[in-house]
């Protein structure tokens, strides 16, 4: 009766920390997610935000030497996204006249 005692322990405890260890195996492997698509130059915000895909070659006098998506505070530089184009990939070369200074 002692071992049949021990034996379920033993596969309590295992089975205890088997169920501790799960969420953990989200994080070793996480699930990537798709890549966002390109903003078209189409949309109407990009319009009027006077987007383009490489700031050297805007004409908007608002535009600044050396402005960029790269170094403006809605670019997210690991997955191209701005937070004015919600759900869309921008270049990092890219500008439009919202254009804001990253903090740092």
């Amino acid at each position: 009766m002692t071992e049949i005692r021990d034996n379920r322990r033993r596969f309590l405890l295992k089975a205890a920390v088997a169920v501790a260890a799960l969420p953990l195996l989200g994080r070793i492997s996480p699930v990537q997610a798709a890549p966002l698509p390109k903003l078209p130059l189409t949309k109407p915000q990009a319009k009027a935000l006077a987007y383009v895909e490489d700031a050297s070659k805007t004409k908007n006098a608002a535009h600044k030497a050396g402005s960029n998506c790269a170094n403006c505070q809605f670019f997210t530089a690991a997955t191209g996204a701005c937070a004015l184009f919600a759900g869309y990939r921008v270049p990092p070369k890219g500008w439009c006249s919202a254009w804001a200074k990253k903090a740092g």
